[in-house]
């Protein structure tokens, strides 16, 4: 069709030519340009006269690729040697020759692995074993006012030991909580394992250097893992969603007060689910196994006065927990559930 389009333009307009055949003259074109293109003949690239000789361009990739710098992001390098007053290329062209040479990725990769972090595997199987401690802000009378409430939980009976709200967050405050609950508590050189984040009150050399005094092992989680310190967050939700928490503290003083009543709740009158209904104090201070006992009667009673109500006997006051773990092993969860195994509550 096309051909004949050309033939009849020779006679006629190009214009008349594709009106007659209903041939779009956009496509007639296309046709004429593709046949008529001469086919370019590719030149190698120019090199620009500033560009790095491949002598250079090696002398750069040895450098990156040295046992000091190997770790290294290209703009670290780069710093470290502009302190030291050698330049052998801009930051950019680092990254141009370890593209080039296909070296950028498993660079990446090394810097991950050299940045990893264990994850934390803590048990324990009595109070005063394993404590989880956090910061976490209340919203002070006015907009980016904040009070700080520092709260120190023993995992296992989900008590809290000590709590401290102050104005700022510091390290040196975070050492008197630590040690006047520590001697509260009557702590023994290790027997305690001290797990938080990794804040900088957390990770401060006042805070490490206490810990090695008194003989507790500090443990952390990983960066932007909350779940291994579930305590604490789980805590800190119980505060912030309790129907008496308010939006905003008027003073430092009456955070205080609140916090009090709080954690005097939450200690003695708080039937925690994950202790199986029972108050953290009683499980703190090993009262218990009184307390399952005495529900363990009143269910009898029950069950004596209505038997057909219990399809499968005499109810279950339920038991101590035994085990409690931050991130419990693979072994651990595989043993759990087992008949006559005590019960493993894990995070």
């Amino acid at each position: 069709m096309m051909q004949v389009t050309q033939r009849l333009s020779y006679d006629t307009s190009i214009q008349r030519a594709c009106g007659e055949l209903s041939v779009p003259r956009a496509s007639y074109y296309r046709w004429v340009n593709a046949r008529t293109k001469t086919p370019q003949v590719s030149t190698s690239r120019r090199c620009h006269p500033a560009a790095l000789s491949l002598a250079e361009q090696q002398q750069v990739l040895d450098v990156l690729n040295s046992p000091r710098f190997v770790d290294k992001s290209p703009g670290e390098v780069f710093g470290v040697l502009l302190d030291e007053g050698h330049y052998l290329c801009s930051e950019r062209t680092m990254y141009r020759i370890l593209s080039a040479h296909e070296a950028l990725a498993p660079r990446r990769q090394r810097c991950q692995q050299a940045g990893a972090y264990q994850k934390p595997e803590l048990l324990a199987t009595q109070p005063n074993q394993v404590w989880s401690w956090d910061i976490t802000k209340l919203k002070g009378p006015r907009t980016w006012s904040y009070f700080y409430l520092y709260v120190i939980l023993d995992i296992y009976s989900r008590y809290v030991v000590g709590w401290l709200v102050a104005d700022r967050e510091a390290s040196t405050l975070a050492q008197q909580l630590i040690q006047r609950t520590y001697d509260k508590q009557a702590i023994e050189p290790g027997q305690l394992t001290l797990h938080a984040d990794r804040g900088p009150s957390m990770k401060s050399k006042v805070v490490a250097h206490l810990l090695s005094d008194l003989g507790v092992t500090k443990t952390h989680s990983r960066p932007y893992t909350s779940d291994d310190n579930p305590f604490s967050e789980a805590q800190f939700k119980t505060l912030k969603y309790c129907p008496q928490f308010p939006g905003r503290f008027g003073c430092m003083q009456d955070a205080k007060v609140f916090c009090r009543a709080f954690f005097n709740w939450y200690n003695h009158e708080h039937r925690h689910s994950g202790i199986n209904r029972l108050t953290p104090a009683s499980l703190h201070h090993g009262q218990a196994q009184r307390v399952l006992e005495q529900r363990h009667r009143v269910l009898e009673q029950a069950y004596q006065r209505h038997p057909q109500r219990f399809v499968t006997g005499v109810p279950c006051a339920g038991t101590v927990p035994e085990a409690v773990w931050i991130n419990p092993p693979t072994q651990a969860k595989n043993n759990t559930n087992k008949e006559g195994e005590p019960p493993i509550i894990e995070y």
